[in-house]
């Protein structure tokens, strides 16, 4: 895991220990890409255009994961980037390596804003964007137990939605719906609403070996220098090694909203 500091379009991170915390994600701060406004894309689409809420919570519990020494800590998810498409693996395909679009700079630092650009430029992606402001926050930044990031999207039926966020405190690992995303519609063309949660993995990135989660040395607030994880060259894949995580459901709440 890495925190950089970069000027414009980038992001400022400061690395913040509370006690035997994780990195506190809420100080890591950085500027938004330029993206369609929701009325754009909308204008490119389909008559029948619904606008969703999408709602991200964390219910992990404050010193919530125990490590394998007892060192207890708190899991954060980073800042993170969305986006509406029609295709099936717009940000990864399982089994295969990152494509370098800046998936892996949320996986490792937590940063969203190359993925966000790079998806712009992909023609089936139709909106993009990320989220970085926690509910009720004035300040950029991750999220802790009981906050939460809320965004807008507008889709119409065949489109799906896709996002990724950080696991915090691990060297590259990410939430995220499987390749195909999670569909907007039903089979009927009627609006999905409702928490799918389900729908959402903790994923491996394969950029960075694995430590153990809140007490590896090249994690977080721990290392000794930026990039100093040693290569994986792996696949991006569903977490699997000999270190215990929380199931999604236990830590992430994900909710979608038709807003009428």
């Amino acid at each position: 895991m890495r925190i950089h500091q970069l000027t414009m379009g980038l992001f400022i991170a400061t690395a913040t220990v509370i006690g035997s915390q994780s990195t506190a994600l809420s100080t890591w701060q950085f500027n938004n890409p330029t993206h369609p406004t929701l009325s754009e894309v909308a204008q490119s689409r389909s008559a029948q255009v619904t606008q969703f809420k999408v709602r991200v919570e964390n219910i992990s519990a404050w010193n919530g994961q125990t490590a394998s020494d007892g060192t207890q800590w708190t899991l954060d998810f980073s800042p993170g980037a969305w986006l509406v498409h029609r295709n099936n693996a717009p940000l990864f395909k399982t089994g295969k390596r990152d494509r370098g679009q800046g998936l892996e700079a949320i996986a490792e630092d937590g940063n969203p804003t190359q993925l966000a650009k790079s998806l712009q430029k992909q023609p089936e992606v139709l909106a993009s964007g990320v989220f970085n402001t926690a509910v009720g926050a004035n300040k950029v930044g991750g999220i802790r137990p009981e906050q939460a990031f809320e965004f807008t999207i507008q889709a119409s039926p065949g489109e799906k939605l896709s996002f990724a966020t950080m696991f915090g405190q691990s060297n590259d690992l990410f939430y995220s719906p499987a390749d195909a995303g999670i569909a907007l519609f039903d089979r009927q063309g009627n609006p999905v609403s409702g928490d799918v949660t389900d729908q959402v993995l903790l994923w491996d990135v394969g950029t960075e070996v694995n430590q153990e989660p809140g007490i590896g040395s090249e994690q977080g607030p721990r290392q000794k220098a930026v990039n100093t994880g040693k290569a994986e060259n792996g696949v991006v894949r569903i977490v699997k090694d000999s270190f215990t995580y929380p199931q999604t459901g236990q830590v992430m709440r994900v909710i979608i909203t038709p807003q009428t």
